[in-house]
């Protein structure tokens, strides 16, 4: 095997064995939580549209950007929202407030409610994905992708490489050229 595949092969799956341990979403067992930002109650430090990653911590100090859920039977309840803590503790609740906001949010999540401590943020990345997430551009691409099955169909069995055969419309094997 040459080196420079070697190389890649390697490079490969260092990357996927990173990814497990750092990248990996929660739903899928990992330790991270993506976040889109809505809004501009974080700005400057977040803006709408950027994708912040959040990673759990075992604690929690006043200043650090935490995504968090609103606690069962507050207003929005559910709802994830990125800000600042601001003051309070583990047992009381943190004061949460959004670096452009001159209040303190209405909520109190305690460390059970919080998702993570940001680790990073990629800026305009939220964006990205929401187009994606789009079912006008899902039915889209799930369209081209069934004209191009229907208007050139794979044959399987796939063929090893040089094989001239092909399928008739009858089911019948042909041999090009012949």
């Amino acid at each position: 095997m040459p080196v420079t595949r070697s190389l890649v092969l390697f490079s490969v799956a260092a990357a996927v064995v990173a990814w497990a341990f750092l990248l990996r979403p929660t739903f899928l067992g990992g330790p991270a939580t993506y976040v889109i930002v809505s809004g501009s109650s974080m700005e400057p430090t977040l803006y709408g549209g950027d994708l912040a990653l959040v990673r759990r911590q075992t604690e929690y100090a006043i200043g650090d950007v935490v995504a968090f859920s609103v606690p069962e039977g507050e207003p929005g309840s559910g709802a994830i929202v990125i800000h600042r803590i601001a003051g309070g503790s583990e047992e009381d609740g943190y004061l949460m407030q959004g670096d452009n906001k001159d209040s303190q949010d209405p909520w109190r999540p305690r460390s059970e409610d919080i998702l993570g401590q940001m680790w990073f943020q990629v800026p305009k990345a939220g964006r990205l994905i929401d187009a994606l997430r789009a079912p006008l551009l899902l039915s889209l691409a799930a369209t081209i992708l069934s004209v191009y099955l229907i208007l050139d169909p794979p044959i399987w069995p796939m063929r090893p490489a040089g094989d001239k055969r092909r399928l008739t419309s009858d089911g019948a094997r042909q041999v090009d050229g012949l």
